[in-house]
């Protein structure tokens, strides 16, 4: 799953076909233009040993005027205000190496934030939410699905909850889509979607 976001900022190159946005090859595009208008966390997320604030605003320029209230807006569309105002100096307080005074889930969520905070026109989001807890999990993507408008989403997930928002979904196996519809055509075909969802709603 994760070689379609790679495939997707030229991280990788297709030995057939192509990868279009908008109808255009993304081999039309600059690789760094290209990458400007994604927004993309992977299921890793790294963070510097600089302060809350300037991990999100990474991506920002030190110049722009509206840089600590696209941080703050960032932040609170990723669910993780609450956290940043617990910490010692909120979003000034300095993280150490790789993050590690953030749990995994507050780590997800500030790389969340980072993406956003960029205002991309392409957000991908790679298997990142699998260390929040699934109410968490629902509030951050109610939230993205409110900002989301005017740009295209894509989640990548083993829980069929972290794409209960989505208006399409894709099935992969083996590197493979062997499934595509919309929710309700899924669970109505008999196949890989249909018991995977089954299943993971009884362990919940």
């Amino acid at each position: 799953k994760s070689t379609v976001a790679t495939l997707i900022l030229r991280m990788t190159t297709p030995s057939s076909g192509e990868v279009l946005i908008d109808g255009t090859p993304i081999t039309g595009f600059v690789p760094h233009a290209l990458r400007e208008m994604i927004g993309y966390v992977p299921q890793d997320s790294f963070l510097f040993s600089e302060t809350v604030k300037d991990n999100i605003a990474l991506g920002l320029s030190d110049d722009d005027a509206a840089r600590d209230a696209r941080v703050e807006e960032a932040a609170e569309n990723a669910a993780f205000t609450g956290e940043v105002a617990e910490l010692p100096k909120q979003f000034d307080t300095m993280l150490g190496e790789r993050g590690v005074n953030l749990s995994g889930g507050q780590k997800q969520r500030a790389a969340i934030a980072r993406a956003l905070a960029k205002s991309p026109k392409i957000v991908v989001l790679d298997d990142c939410l699998s260390a929040v807890d699934t109410r968490t999990e629902d509030r951050i993507l109610s939230r993205l699905k409110e900002v989301s408008k005017g740009l295209t989403l894509l989640l990548i997930a083993q829980r069929v909850s972290t794409v209960s928002h989505a208006d399409r979904r894709l099935v992969l196996a083996r590197g493979r889509i062997v499934q595509q519809g919309t929710p309700d055509e899924l669970r109505e075909q008999p196949g890989l979607y249909a018991d995977m969802a089954r299943r993971q709603e009884l362990a919940e």
